[in-house]
């Protein structure tokens, strides 16, 4: 595995990208809330691609209301601009992937989750890569950046898509069931089971449940790392993926232990990371979600058919602000 540490750095103030609202402070940042949220100045992270092994530079910079999240590829002439969306995810292996024109975006589901856990609905992300950094593994350092930017409100009501009907995708293949399902809820809740057989995943527990009407993104979810296998790293590199993958980065586990030096982070880390990436998947919806979700054995696949399986029908929910 190719081991680099990532760096986070505050850029230069820009004066036209510059927000006027206060920055909130930490202990304001709730899920339900009434206003749209962005960012009060830009910051940037340097870091390499989990999957492509590349270096990338990333710029976060404020948006203006009603304008959503973002994706610039600017070492493309003209830059080109991919929204935020799960009609945009072209791949979903191993990843969540925007794609536009054959121009890619990868690995954005740690960014989103951090971005809906910490409140921001208007952002644009600037990319001279392919990919979004993966930084430590988890979503803490993009929650670092969006506090050292400074989270504000914005003149305008935070719009929610509400759940209105149950609603699940679900496939049975060599008699293993996986599926994923949103129900109503006035809030947004998240229940979910993995399993795979290997000591540590077994002793740490294999589900879990967050609220976060009721529990802080930052100190439940945000510092959850992605982890993987030693034995299947020679294949993912075959397929084109895991060239950015190291100790530093993941979790990484041979048949009977795990690698890495460091103490978990959470008792139950390794659920803890399905339901941060089910999180920012789900934030492909355009909005934050008044739903519960409930994931068996799902992962990026399953999170997007959830969603376009929602989007198709808009029976299934409404946008309403509190």
């Amino acid at each position: 595995m190719i081991a680099e540490s990532s760096t986070a750095e505050s850029s230069t103030a820009v004066t036209d990208h510059a927000i006027s609202p206060n920055a909130i402070n930490k202990g304001a940042i709730t899920y339900l809330h009434k206003n749209q949220r962005t960012i009060a100045k830009p910051v940037q992270a340097v870091g390499l691609g989990l999957h492509s092994g590349k270096r990338v530079t990333m710029r976060l910079l404020p948006a203006l209301a009603n304008q959503g999240i973002h994706f610039y590829r600017v070492d493309q002439t003209p830059s080109v601009k991919i929204p935020a969306q799960a009609t945009q995810v072209g791949d979903t292996r191993m990843a969540s992937v925007l794609e536009k024109d054959g121009i890619r975006v990868s690995t954005v589901e740690h960014l989103m989750s951090a971005c809906a856990g910490m409140g921001v609905d208007n952002l644009i992300v600037e990319l001279d890569n392919e990919e979004v950094p993966i930084m430590d593994g988890s979503a803490a350092t993009f929650v670092y950046l969006l506090q050292e930017a400074g989270i504000c409100d914005l003149a305008a009501p935070k719009k929610f898509m509400r759940i209105t009907k149950e609603i699940e995708v679900r496939e049975t293949k060599n008699g293993q069931e996986k599926w994923a399902r949103l129900s109503p809820y006035q809030g947004f809740a998240l229940d979910f089971f993995i399993e795979f057989n290997h000591p540590k995943i077994n002793q740490s527990g294999q589900y879990a449940h967050i609220d976060l009407t009721t529990e802080v993104y930052d100190e439940e979810i945000a510092r959850a790392r992605t982890f993987g296998f030693m034995h299947e790293v020679e294949m993912l590199r075959g397929m084109g993926l895991a060239r950015g993958g190291s100790l530093e980065n993941a979790i990484v586990m041979d048949e009977f232990d795990i690698l890495n030096d460091a103490d978990m982070r959470y008792e139950n880390e390794f659920v803890r990371h399905k339901i941060l990436d089910a999180i920012g998947d789900l934030y492909l919806a355009g909005y934050p979600l008044l739903a519960h979700y409930h994931g068996h054995k799902a992962g990026h696949e399953f999170n997007n058919r959830l969603l376009r399986a929602v989007l198709a029908d808009p029976s299934q929910y409404e946008i309403v602000s509190l």
